[in-house]
């Protein structure tokens, strides 16, 4: 079907519709005003998403920074060559 035959039908069709009382006065002025002061450059809103993403990003890299250093518990932390025999040193069948 050809474009612009579609959009005169289109066109025509909405024409014959009455407009509806419930929609305010003068809404689409509001919205189109709305739209004029939007930021239409992309790079923009990249730029301001990926700032609010890095401060979100730092925030939980503190967080877990100080979660990770805060101590748990006064039992002695666990050696590299206690971890590797625990399994080992567990009475009991282990298969």
């Amino acid at each position: 079907m050809d474009l612009n035959e579609l959009q005169r039908k289109l066109f025509s069709q909405a024409r014959s519709v009455a407009p509806s009382e419930a929609v305010p006065y003068a809404f689409e002025k509001r919205v189109m005003a709305g739209l004029e002061g939007a930021p239409a450059d992309t790079w923009l809103l990249w730029g301001r998403a990926l700032w609010r993403a890095a401060a979100a990003c730092v925030a939980v890299s503190l967080l877990l920074s100080l979660w990770s250093a805060w101590p748990v518990s006064d039992k002695e932390p666990a050696t590299l060559e206690s971890a590797v025999f625990a399994a080992a040193e567990e009475p009991g069948d282990a298969w």
